[in-house]
């Protein structure tokens, strides 16, 4: 299915509406997590290719109270004109923008110099944040492998801390915040910590991913607590982990069918960092192998001491084995794609208001 068909033929509201029926419902509810806005991370329907206008449609739909763009892609122009539109016509839906930048790190092997260097990409990405109305830039590392490169996470860590101090003042003037996040294992949280505070509070947060903090061999309700006050961004799912020959395995889950207890999630949420949105970034059948009894693993986490992974180790013994979901017999790969990213989504939005009782809507 091409975006422009979908936007075409179930106006973004078919499998929406699906979700909204038991909508009503948690209306009945009024407690503290009333405090955590509901949104989505533009990730979570990626086989779709929408751009950022069919994303304020859906969430306006939905009914949710943010939309995270993690990078310029679903942007169909940075031209100033187009991105007021599209701030106007989140703003008339009382929906937020949220926006990132990508990996800043030139060292890392997802690094890309479309936009210049990195002092260069923190310089557009505060322009089209300001022009967007983003409190924050989303910005990150990369990747588990960076931690193998030469001089370790370390070296990435100076380099990145080094460009954002550079790009204080343009950040101050904006009123916006870098938002680093936690990336496909390249950052555990006392690391992400460590930067943030280096950087300065003042102009940098966490973006924290509790899914890429199990694969950087943490339990994300320790990471959650340990980072608190500085998380101003998120991107959340479930997760199951579970034990193997090599070490562990992991996978995304709807939220809800996993392992994490969301309900106290997002009352940590509510109680450590108030306001803060939950993008829901479901990654679902798609399996993650965290290979920690090969002697070979430890040379990307040389300081980690036993002590640091009895939380997850913990973890990994609640889990159970997931199956990969193949398509139905005359589906394509693409099509089932597409249809298990939306079902996921929707399921993990109707958890988190029926059962965890977020969102200002």
């Amino acid at each position: 299915m091409k975006r422009r068909d979908f936007a075409k033929n179930v106006g973004l509201g078919i499998l929406a509406t699906q979700s909204l029926s038991s909508y009503a419902a948690t209306k009945l509810f009024a407690d503290q997590n009333a405090k955590v806005p509901i949104g989505l991370c533009n990730h979570s329907l990626r086989s779709m290719r929408l751009n950022a206008e069919q994303f304020i449609a859906y969430a306006t739909i939905q009914k949710l109270d943010s939309i995270l763009l993690n990078t310029f892609q679903p942007f169909e122009s940075l031209e100033e004109s187009y991105l007021i539109k599209l701030k106007d016509k989140a703003q008339d839906a009382g929906i937020s923008i949220y926006m990132g930048a990508g990996s800043m790190s030139e060292k890392s092997t997802k690094f890309s110099n479309k936009y210049g260097a990195p002092d260069e990409l923190l310089t557009e990405g505060i322009r089209v944040a300001t022009l967007v109305g983003s409190p924050i830039v989303g910005v990150r590392i990369g990747a588990i492998d960076d931690r193998y490169l030469d001089g370790g996470i370390e070296a990435h860590l100076e380099a990145v801390i080094k460009v954002m101090k550079t790009s204080r003042s343009q950040a101050l003037d904006a009123g916006i915040k870098f938002a680093f996040e936690n990336h496909a294992g390249d950052l555990r949280s006392d690391e992400l910590l460590t930067l943030i505070n280096e950087t300065g509070t003042d102009i940098c947060g966490a973006l924290f991913d509790p899914a890429n903090a199990v694969w950087a061999l943490e339990d994300p309700m320790v990471a959650l607590k340990k980072l608190g006050s500085t998380i101003i961004c998120t991107s959340v799912r479930d997760i199951q982990v579970w034990e193997t020959d090599e070490g562990a395995t992991f996978q995304g889950m709807a939220i809800g069918e996993g392992i994490l207890d969301f309900q106290q999630y997002a009352k940590t949420m509510a109680d450590l960092c108030p306001g803060v949105p939950l993008h829901v970034e479901t990654i679902s059948n798609s399996a993650r192998t965290i290979p920690f009894l090969n002697p070979e693993f430890w040379e990307g986490f040389p300081n980690l001491k036993a002590k640091g992974l009895v939380d997850f180790l913990r973890m990994v013994k609640k889990g159970s084995p997931q199956e990969i979901i193949d398509p139905p017999k005359g589906m394509n790969q693409k099509e089932f794609d597409i249809e298990l990213q939306q079902k996921e989504l929707l399921k993990s939005f109707e958890y988190l208001r029926m059962n965890c009782h977020v969102g200002l809507k």
